[in-house]
């Protein structure tokens, strides 16, 4: 379990990560980084800001969906050595995804969506329907 567990601690500090570019590309703006309304400041971004900012959002999307998926792997007792896999794929995907959205390769960006969502939805299936 400690091993999942850190899987779920690393997705949970991926949308902190994803955070770092953004506020670079924000301190880039000839105004820099407007504190008082950033959010509005984001909205306003183009290119590698707009894209920063949208990976930062996924990120925290994408983690409801894993940290549901432990929860279940955990209340069902289905932890074994594919549902971890699965959770290990999932962390990658997502770190490949940031990587693919900061420098726009967007169909690759789209696949490893897909295969981080198939892993997470993976280990919810194993949860309900065992082994």
């Amino acid at each position: 379990m400690t091993s999942l567990l850190l899987t779920l601690f690393i997705a949970m500090l991926l949308p902190y990560l994803a955070k770092a570019p953004l506020v670079v590309a924000m301190h880039r703006e000839p105004e820099g980084y407007d504190n008082h309304n950033p959010r509005l400041q984001q909205a306003g971004l183009s290119g590698f800001g707009q894209r920063a900012n949208a990976a930062h959002y996924n990120s925290f999307e994408a983690l409801l969906i894993y940290g549901c998926a432990v929860l279940a792997v955990a209340v069902s007792g289905q932890l074994d050595a594919w549902v971890l896999g699965l959770g290990w794929l999932f962390v990658l995907c997502r770190v490949l995804y940031l990587v693919c959205y900061w420098y726009d390769f967007a169909s690759l960006r789209s696949l490893v969506w897909l295969v981080s969502m198939a892993a997470a939805f993976g280990m919810i299936g194993r949860a309900i329907w065992g082994s």
